[in-house]
């Protein structure tokens, strides 16, 4: 096993490297110029080189790429270009509004999803799998816009439930009060496309021989379904899950804007509107660095749920 995590990590090194410098790349050699962009459209050539000189943009790329580097290893990306706010700063401070919201999202739509999932793939072709289907299909054509309008207008300001908007310092008052609408709301469009996979996977387990076998030797319906048939589709799921888990920075984007959540995914937008380089480079450098992290979680949990599974 840690022979296999130390290879792991190791062969990330070169794909981490493509990253970087696709974003060295993208940044230096197709954006626009960030010192115009500081210097402003009345800015005179002599206060766009100094700006040139004080970002390092004068020197050769070699030397940028070196910097940049440099930056990732010590995670000091330097100061964000619109706020001057340290952006190691703005990640500690966001990040906590972000995975306040987005982790219940994600554990909701995989416990809500999996039993759901695992029920009407027991009863197929009955009235309740068809049902839930055309439901499902329904819930998918609908934007995750228009579930925010009729959210608020109807949970916030019809029934004065929730507030549609604010944040607080303390986590219990954010879980209790600002927190349930937008979650709700974003669990009640995520669930809909897990169930159907979900649904996929246990149906393609249903199917198989060890299943028959089960029953046949008196197996109660309820081990087959649970002790079998769930344990072999963990593995299909938790693939899922490891791809979603990065995405919950994206998706946080619509949520944080919409309900004034003070979250990373907003400030990585307001960075992108302000062409915050530093901000945005570090966010997309990050992330790479994070998705490539979980798979490797996500790869150890699979002996857990399946000792079959053997990593070599």
């Amino acid at each position: 096993m840690l022979a296999y995590v130390i290879r792991r990590l190791w062969q990330m090194v070169p794909t981490l490297l493509g990253v970087v410098l696709l974003v060295f790349l993208l940044f230096h050699y197709f954006g626009s110029d960030p010192s115009v962009i500081l210097a402003g459209q009345n800015a005179t050539a002599e206060q766009i080189a100094a700006i040139r000189q004080q970002l390092g943009l004068d020197q050769p790329a070699y030397v940028q790429f070196w910097i940049f580097l440099k930056q990732i290893a010590s995670f000091d990306w330097g100061r964000s270009w619109a706020t001057n706010e340290a952006v190691s700063s703005l990640f500690r401070t966001r990040m906590p509004a972000t995975m306040t919201v987005m982790l219940p999202i994600l554990i909701l739509d995989t416990l809500i999803a999996v039993p759901i999932a695992l029920g009407v793939a027991y009863v197929r072709g009955s009235l309740t799998d068809r049902t839930l289907m055309v439901v499902t299909t329904v819930a998918l054509s609908i934007s995750f816009l228009v579930y925010v309008i009729v959210g608020q207008y109807v949970f916030g300001f019809q029934l004065g439930w929730f507030p549609v908007q604010g944040w607080s310092d303390s986590l219990a008052t954010n879980l209790g009060t600002y927190v349930p609408l937008p979650v709700l709301l974003a669990v009640m469009v995520g669930v809909s496309p897990q169930t159907r996979l979900y649904r996929s996977f246990f149906l393609d387990e249903l199917g198989q021989d060890y299943v028959r076998t089960a029953r046949a030797k008196g197996l109660r319906e309820g081990s087959v379904l649970f002790k079998h048939v769930l344990r072999n589709a963990m593995i299909p799921i938790l693939t899922n899950v490891g791809l979603a888990l990065p995405g919950i920075f994206v998706g946080s984007f619509l949520i944080e804007v919409f309900f004034s959540i003070p979250g990373m995914g907003r400030e990585v937008l307001l960075a992108v509107n302000r062409s915050d380089y530093p901000v945005i480079q570090a966010a997309t450098v990050y992330l790479a660095m994070l998705t490539m992290l979980i798979n490797l979680a996500t790869d150890l949990l699979y002996t857990v749920v399946d000792p079959r599974v053997v990593l070599k």
